[in-house]
C-alpha cells in the first residue's frame, strides 16, 4: 500500500510520521507549486473551491510517483469539503486511475468508523503505531511553536532573508528525524538562531489577527504568503488556528490542554448563535476575540465563493461597528495574483497606521488644551 495525502501547512510532518508508524509506504506529494493547480483546476469542475482544487492536483501529482491510496479529513454540515472525498474519487476514476479513498471522517461523527479506518492502514505492531502518533504529535506541535514566532519575528527581523531560510532549513530537519528527543533539539536550536536576528526596538509594528477558512488560512500556497508579504510591510500576524489546535479539536475531541477554537466560539454570540459549516462561526468568534485584545486590524481569507465564509463576511461589519477594528475579506481562486494581493495588504495596512496615527496627534492634542 503506497499512501499519500493532500498539503495543508506543515501537515505533512505529522503525516509522514504518523502514516510511516501504521506501517504505510507514504509518497508525499510535491510541494503545491503552479503545476499542482494547473492540473487541479484542469480536472476539477470550474465551481468548484480552491482547495479541492489544490488537493485534486497533489494526488494526481503523487500517483505519478506511485502511490495507489489516499488519505483525506472529512467535514461535516453545509461546506463542500463534505463532499470532496466522493468529488475527487469520481475524477480520478474518471481519468483512469485506480485509487483507493481513504477518507477519515471527525471521530464525534462517528469514531467507529475512524477506527475501521485506521485498522485498514495499520500494518505494523501497536508499539510501533503509538511511536508513530507520539512523534506525528510533537513534529506538528514543534512546527506551530516555529511558526509562531516567526509570525512575531517578521516584521522586527534584521534579516528576513536569513530568518526564512533557517526556518526552512528547521522543516527540513524535522521532517528527517524520527527521534523525538531530535525534535526539541531542533526547536531549541533553530529558536535561539532566530532569536539573534530580532530587533527588539523596532517601531511602527501593527497587529493583524487572520481568521477564515482552515485550509486557505493554514496553506501558504493558497492565500499566495499572506503572513510573509505582511511580516515585509511590518505587521505582526496572528492566525486564529493553527494546525496543532485543529488536530486537538477535530481529530482528538480537544483531549490535549492545548489552546482550543471550541473556547472562544462563545464569543460569536450575538452576532451569530449558529453552527453555518466549515469555520464560518470561528471566523467571528475569533474577530470578536482579536477586536477585544486589542488587534490594529482583522483579515478574513477564504476560497472564492465559500458559502460560511461568505455568511460570515456579511456580519463583519457589525463587528467593525461594535469595535471599531477595519476588517478587510480576500477570497482567493486561481486566478489570484501576488501583485494584487500585494497592492490591496499595502493599502489596508497604510490605512490602520494612518488611523493609529491619527489617534496618537489627537491624543496629544487633548492634553494640549
Amino acid at each position: 500500500m503506497k499512501v499519500t495525502y493532500p498539503h495543508m501547512g506543515n501537515l505533512y510532518l505529522a503525516a509522514n510520521a504518523l502514516l510511516e508508524g501504521l506501517g504505510c509506504e507514504v509518497i508525499m506529494p510535491p510541494f503545491c507549486s503552479k503545476k499542482t493547480l494547473s492540473l487541479g483546476t484542469k480536472y476539477a469542475p470550474e465551481s468548484a473551491c480552491l482547495p479541492l482544487k489544490i488537493n485534486l492536483g497533489n494526488y494526481l501529482e503523487a500517483i505519478e510517483k506511485g502511490a495507489d491510496t489516499i488519505v483525506m479529513i472529512g467535514g461535516v454540515g453545509p461546506c463542500r469539503i463534505g463532499f470532496y472525498g466522493q468529488t475527487q474519487s469520481d475524477i480520478l476514476n474518471d481519468l483512469g486511475k485506480n485509487i483507493k479513498m481513504v477518507v477519515i471522517e471527525p471521530p464525534d461523527v462517528s469514531f467507529k468508523e475512524v477506527w475501521q479506518k485506521i485498522m485498514e492502514l495499520k500494518n505494523a505492531s501497536w508499539v510501533k503505531v503509538i511511536k508513530g502518533v507520539h512523534l506525528a504529535w510533537e513534529k506538528i506541535y514543534s512546527a506551530d511553536r516555529l511558526e509562531k514566532y516567526m509570525e512575531w519575528l517578521r516584521p522586527r527581523a534584521i534579516k528576513q532573508d536569513e530568518a526564512e531560510k533557517i526556518y526552512n532549513e528547521a522543516l527540513i530537519l524535522l521532517d528527517k528525524t524520527k527521534n523525538i528527543r531530535q525534535v526539541k533539539n531542533i526547536v531549541k536550536n533553530t529558536l535561539h538562531k532566530l532569536e539573534e536576528l530580532a530587533d527588539y526596538q523596532a517601531e511602527n509594528i501593527i497587529k493583524i489577527g487572520i481568521v477564515g477558512e482552515v485550509y486557505t488560512v493554514i496553506e501558504q500556497y493558497a492565500n499566495l504568503q499572506l503572513e510573509r508579504q505582511l511580516g515585509k510591510l511590518g505587521v505582526e500576524v496572528e492566525r486564529s488556528i493553527y494546525l496543532s489546535e485543529w488536530i486537538n479539536d477535530h481529530l482528538l475531541s480537544g483531549i490535549l490542554p492545548i489552546k482550543s477554537s471550541k473556547k472562544i466560539d462563545q464569543l460569536a454570540s450575538p452576532f451569530l448563535n449558529h453552527f453555518i459549516g466549515g469555520h464560518g462561526k470561528q471566523t467571528i468568534s475569533h474577530s470578536v476575540d482579536f477586536a477585544r485584545r486589542g488587534f490594529d486590524g482583522i483579515i478574513q481569507v477564504g476560497p472564492l465563493t465559500c458559502m460560511p465564509e461568505i455568511v460570515a463576511e456579511s456580519i463583519l461589519p457589525a463587528i467593525n461597528e461594535t469595535y471599531g477594528v477595519p476588517i478587510m475579506t480576500i477570497f482567493v481562486d486561481e486566478q489570484s495574483g501576488e501583485a494584487g494581493l500585494n497592492t490591496r495588504l499595502e493599502a489596508f495596512t497604510d490605512m490602520i497606521k494612518y488611523k493609529k496615527d491619527l489617534n496618537f496627534k489627537g491624543c496629544e492634542l487633548c492634553q494640549s488644551i
